[in-house]
């Protein structure tokens, strides 16, 4: 049993018609109850909740500050490679894309690691193209002992890999996994996963679970909002999340959610979302979990991402460089992807605080739990 057992029962046109058929009283009736379900979130992301956006925030900031308190965790990209053999419409790093590649030395490594760590950050996101002859399980048990020993915490988006290579990556201080399904539909999915292994929809969509039975400390799912229509994908988010807490308690989860942004290809969006949309999606997906992490990148403005601080976001990268080696020497033309919030560490660190927030350098540690 996985989720794709789950997913195969769901079918998309269903689901899109019954998020778009519901009616105000069904968001007036979801924002009474104390605990929301799947149903629920269906109305606070319909077009029928955007109404109610004031009252949402409000029940959403509550409800993020009861369980997190003041507080924002900060978090890095690390570049290590953008060396990729799939090729993806959406992303710069397609390998059909004829841009400069490069993956890190270990030598290089241990530069961006100082330049990252005079920043202050003490949570780390390793990222690299999904390669996995050159940048595969080889490379990985050469590169993470090195990057732990610099950090306390250490996540990866990489490409899905099998049960017991995250087994033994756990043991080499990996803690947390992101790996976004890109979109739930499969055939939209199929239209932009042209060639490589990224092709293979279930196998990518089983690795969360995957990653719960290796025993990795949190994971982070989502969908790239704009290749599909935006409230049916994040519902199916949504219900993958639901899935992975009740049959994996003891596993952390973060939800994110990236919008499109200009990139090598330049692939327009099939669903365009408002910041006021993108404002009703994190406060349901608040009000449906009130324990997960919300996470939000340099993808938004500077401006929209000081205002949506109190509504729910838990955590979000900060100075981030989206190419390999960007830290210690700058190759704007390598980026993955083109980011909007392109302030300084200091200058993102100064205005949480002048929000009333405080800066978390530190993920939470399993030594803590001992």
């Amino acid at each position: 049993m996985s989720y794709v057992d789950v997913w195969r029962q769901l079918d998309w046109d269903d689901i899109r018609m019954s998020i778009y058929s519901k009616a105000p009283a069904d968001v007036e009736r979801a924002l009474r109850k104390p605990k929301r379900d799947l149903e629920d979130f269906k109305a606070l992301i319909s077009p029928a909740a955007e109404p109610y956006l004031e009252q949402m925030a409000q029940l959403s900031a509550a409800l993020t500050r009861k369980r997190f308190g003041h507080t924002i965790s900060f978090y890095v990209p690390l570049y290590l490679s953008n060396l990729c053999a799939n090729a993806c419409t959406y992303c710069g790093f397609s390998m059909e894309n004829r841009i400069k590649r490069r993956t890190l030395e270990m030598a290089e490594i241990e530069r961006e690691c100082a330049a990252i760590k005079a920043m202050h950050f003490d949570s780390i996101l390793l990222v690299t193209g999904e390669h996995e002859r050159k940048v595969g399980m080889a490379y990985f048990r050469e590169a993470l002992p090195r990057i732990k020993s610099h950090f306390s915490y250490l996540a990866m988006e990489v490409q899905p890999l099998d049960q017991h290579d995250y087994a033994e990556l756990k043991t080499l201080g990996l803690d947390a996994v992101m790996v976004y399904q890109e979109t739930y539909s499969a055939p939209t999915y199929a239209e932009h996963h042209l060639r490589g292994n990224k092709t293979d929809f279930e196998y990518r969509l089983d690795t969360p679970d995957r990653l719960a039975r290796a025993g990795i400390d949190k994971i982070g799912i989502g969908a790239l909002i704009g290749l599909e229509e935006w409230r049916t994908d994040c519902f199916f988010a949504a219900s993958h999340l639901d899935y992975l807490e009740r049959t994996y308690w003891q596993t952390r989860y973060s939800i994110s959610f990236p919008r499109l942004r200009p990139c090598e290809g330049g692939l327009q969006p099939k669903s365009v979302m408002s910041d006021r949309q993108l404002v009703q999606l994190i406060c349901a997906y608040r009000l449906l979990n009130p324990e997960v992490e919300l996470s939000l990148s340099t993808r938004e403005s500077p401006q929209f991402r000081d205002n949506v601080l109190p509504l729910g976001v838990t955590s979000m990268s900060a100075g981030s460089k989206t190419q390999p080696g960007g830290y210690a020497d700058n190759e704007p033309e390598l980026e993955q992807f083109s980011i909007h919030d392109d302030r300084p560490v200091a200058a993102v660190a100064k205005s949480v605080k002048r929000h009333g927030f405080e800066v978390v350098w530190k993920d939470w540690h399993p030594a803590y739990s001992g």
